[in-house]
């Protein structure tokens, strides 16, 4: 069939597009996929946004009530467009959405919602990106930008005797509010930002016992000191020698954050940032600090398996919790779009991000698949001006 062009209310007009005309093509409409398409547009640049969902910033209408910005309004804002002061400090989830809703009408994104992309290729002409995407389109575009989240498909380990479980198990994307919790034992399983608060969250919304489950012990800080930031002292300190930072992190930790190890929260014997260069970013104290200090939230072993009623710990231990949720992390589910293409590396993640693209696939750039310590939504918002700049230079 010809290249099929979008417009902008979702239909298909068959036309054969001129190169020249040819848009890049943004996949996503979370906060990478609008700064780069923004971005774009300022340099004088056609962009589409293809979102697969009905609305801009889909994952984000979809997170638990209570989350909050870990990051600072200021250092949180996609590029041409400053969040409002009344949203204060830290920003939650529905002025997120909001201010994702504004970005689009601000900048006039043209955003094509319904339209999942399944697989991208070279065009025949060697030059350009060919998208396959539902209802049978077959779009061409001069570039493309893979903004499809780093939050994209919920991961659920699967642990023996799984299916035997008599209790109510969710993964945490479909957690909301600890009201279905009320005066029940909850377990949480894993302890990033997520869980953690989750966590916090059900003990102070009236679970009668929550225990959170611990692989791996996790770095916590504070998510601000004296009022300053975490954040604005991991954007100091990102380009620094891992080993310098990890000195600095074990003592301020020390002077902020007290030994939980009594309450089975040791202090990890890894340094903090060299954990984040290996992909795990530490937990900013929203709450959880206190909640096991006071033996609220108790920490347990790593769950092993499941037998009926029972969940098996990796110690031995075995509980009988009324519920389960698992806050056991995405994957980016990259392979089928773009595997076939050797972009990415043994986890499936890009072997690149940013304004590089990979040297067998000139003109294809991935934002948001990184998990940075300063910040996601500002380090999308420094890609989404890269990426631009580049794109626009090679016309």
């Amino acid at each position: 069939m010809p290249d099929s062009t979008l417009t902008s209310g979702g239909s298909v007009s068959a036309r054969n597009d001129l190169t020249e005309d040819r848009p890049v093509y943004v996949i996503g409409g979370g906060p990478g996929g609008l700064a780069a398409a923004a971005a774009l547009r300022e340099l004088g640049v056609r962009a589409v946004v293809l979102e697969k969902s009905g609305n801009v910033g889909a994952s984000w209408r979809r997170h638990y009530d209570r989350l909050h910005l870990h990051t600072t309004r200021r250092r949180s804002a996609l590029p041409g467009l400053a969040m409002p002061r009344r949203f204060g400090r830290w920003v939650s989830r529905d002025d997120v959405v909001r201010y994702l809703d504004k970005y689009a009408e601000h900048h006039e994104l043209e955003v094509v919602t319904g339209v999942e992309v399944s697989r991208i290729d070279r065009a025949p002409d060697g030059r350009s990106w060919q998208l396959t995407a539902t209802g049978g389109r077959v779009l061409t575009g001069r570039a493309v930008v893979v903004a499809t989240g780093f939050n994209h498909t919920p991961r659920v380990p699967d642990w023996s005797g799984l299916d035997t479980f008599t209790g109510d198990l969710v993964h945490a994307s479909e957690y909301r509010n600890p009201a279905p919790y009320a005066g029940k034992d909850v377990l949480v399983v894993g302890i990033g930002n997520t869980g953690a608060e989750i966590a916090v969250d059900l003990i102070e919304g009236g679970a009668s016992r929550v225990r959170i489950a611990v692989r791996t012990v996790p770095h916590i800080v504070r998510r601000s000191t004296a009022g300053w930031p975490a954040q604005s002292t991991a954007v100091l300190v990102r380009r620094l020698p891992a080993w310098l930072v990890d000195r600095a992190a074990a003592l301020m930790c020390r002077i902020s954050v007290p030994d939980l190890a009594a309450q089975g929260l040791p202090r990890p014997d890894t340094g903090l940032y060299s954990r984040v260069k290996e992909g795990a970013i530490p937990v900013q104290d929203v709450g959880l600090i206190d909640a096991v200090r006071r033996g609220r939230v108790v920490p347990v072993a790593a769950v092993d398996s499941f037998d009926g009623d029972t969940v098996v710990l990796a110690d031995g231990d075995r509980i009988t919790p009324d519920a389960v949720i698992a806050a056991t992390g995405y994957r980016r589910e990259l392979e089928g779009l773009v595997g076939h293409l050797d972009v990415l590396d043994a986890r499936g993640r890009p072997v690149v991000h940013g304004a590089r693209t990979p040297k067998q696939a000139p003109g294809l750039y991935f934002t948001g698949f990184t998990n940075p310590i300063s910040g996601m939504l500002r380090e999308l918002a420094l890609d989404a001006r890269k990426i631009a700049k580049r794109v626009a230079r090679r016309g």
